[in-house]
């Protein structure tokens, strides 16, 4: 997937025991024609046709909004969905900044300016300024997740995005925080769909956000009863082969990604450990030099070299902490992200496999074909399509956060073995033999 992950893969059969085509479909059954049923290919197969017309719904009841956004910008955005959008074609922008610490009676948190321009239709002002809290950016993606389910949410920072940090107030827990907030938005407002989505809206304009939390919380258990309850009763047989093998490489990702994440933080850990020794290394050659008159001087090189060495890896090991470490700890939770999204288009697919099974069953009675297999059907090809359009959309966003990432990585390094280099250096004239005065 990593190298032809640049255009979409082709539909491939079902790989089901019993693939789905070679099931009579209901739609294609006709009353004066006394041959063979007419079969039809399985969902995976069918091209998305245009369900705007289609009163969609999940299953449990939760309409699909599948008809294009209303600004006049938006077409353009959904035919753009898997290029990036040229600085003059965005029409919405928003960053996170200015965190402020709030000490209150019950609890003390942490707020971020959300500050949004555009000049979208949607909204009436063409800027905003707004402050939120961490749980507030939780709400946010819980409502995208159960308003969008066909796609690919970003994924928000951990509690504690660095293991081992005890203090969320300090000041670099809070930036390294910020800049995931940040980021979590600016995917956000990437997507063609998303971006669109009322509940974005709310959380960049509204001034109170607790008046819609609160009024969405009775509603929002009812459904999720709902959905245990729907989805908990159908099986799916086999994922179709692209899917599956996205879910194969999700998994392989996943643990390749842990697996550095892991080691990474060994490394950290250890460069400071070593840094640790360092600070108390270099003083001695200087204390020594205080008591050798003759040493004096390359002895006090020595330890001004041990100390540039020291400043040097730190900067090495924060740049590994606060640039290396979260863009790891973002693409482990975004592969998360992508199989929950996996997962609940093998519901609804099992469930037309159930239902269109159910209707086969009963074709010598010739019943009237049921609109809910037809809908349903309709929620599997909108399930594949967005799938499909995320996944690829994810991929582009990966590879070039990680040759971003990699290439900083490899700068940062090089930096650090040069200062290191160059300490040394100059310390090596001051331990040659200098030639006796006559």
């Amino acid at each position: 997937m990593s190298g032809g992950a640049a255009s979409a893969p082709k539909p491939l059969p079902s790989s089901g025991p019993k693939s789905l085509r070679e099931m009579p479909h209901p739609l294609a059954t006709s009353s004066s024609e006394e041959m063979g049923p007419a079969l039809t290919p399985s969902p995976d197969l069918l091209l998305p046709r245009s369900i705007a017309d289609k009163d969609l719904s999940l299953p449990n009841g939760t309409p699909v909004d599948t008809s294009s956004p209303a600004s006049s910008s938006s077409l353009l955005n959904r035919l753009q969905l898997d290029d990036d959008l040229d600085v003059e074609t965005r029409d919405l922008f928003v960053t996170v900044d200015d965190p402020k610490k709030h000490v209150c009676t019950m609890e003390t948190y942490i707020t971020y300016r959300v500050t949004t321009k555009t000049t979208r239709a949607e909204f009436d002002l063409p800027e905003y300024s707004v402050r939120r809290r961490y749980q507030d950016f939780d709400w946010l993606r819980n409502k995208l997740e159960e308003s969008q389910p066909t796609h690919l949410i970003p994924p928000l920072p951990e509690k504690f995005v660095v293991k081992g940090v005890v203090d969320r107030f300090s000041e670099e827990f809070v930036e390294t925080r910020r800049k995931a907030l940040d980021k979590f938005l600016k995917r956000i407002t990437d997507h063609p769909v998303l971006s669109f989505n009322e509940h974005f809206n709310v959380f960049l304009t509204a001034k109170d956000l607790n008046a819609y939390k609160k009024q969405g919380m009775a509603l929002l258990s009812k459904m999720g009863e709902s959905v245990k309850y729907v989805t908990g009763g159908y099986k799916l047989r086999s994922r179709p082969l692209e899917f599956a093998a996205i879910g194969d490489y999700l998994d392989t990702f996943s643990l390749k990604l842990g697996t550095i994440d892991r080691i990474a933080q060994r490394i950290i850990k250890e460069q400071l450990e070593y840094l640790v020794e360092l600070r108390e290394y270099g003083p001695v050659y200087s204390t020594w030099g205080g008591l050798e008159v003759e040493l004096s001087e390359p002895l006090e090189g020595v330890s001004a070299c041990i100390g540039n060495c020291c400043t040097a890896l730190e900067e090495l090991s924060e740049d590994m902490t606060e640039d290396f470490l979260p863009v790891l700890r973002e693409y482990i939770l975004y592969a998360e992200s992508m199989k929950n999204v996996l997962k609940k288009r093998d519901q609804v697919q099992a469930e037309y496999e159930a239902k269109l099974e159910a209707v086969a069953l009963k074709r010598e009675d010739r019943p009237k074909v049921p609109t809910d297999v037809e809908k349903c059907q309709d929620r599997v090809e909108c399930f594949n399509a967005d799938l499909k359009a995320d996944m690829e959309r994810w991929q582009n966003n990966k590879r070039q956060d990680f040759r971003q990432l990699l290439m900083g990585m490899a700068d940062k390094n090089i930096q650090y073995y040069e200062k290191c280099l160059t300490a040394w250096e100059s310390i090596i004239p001051l331990l040659q033999d200098k030639p006796e005065t006559k």
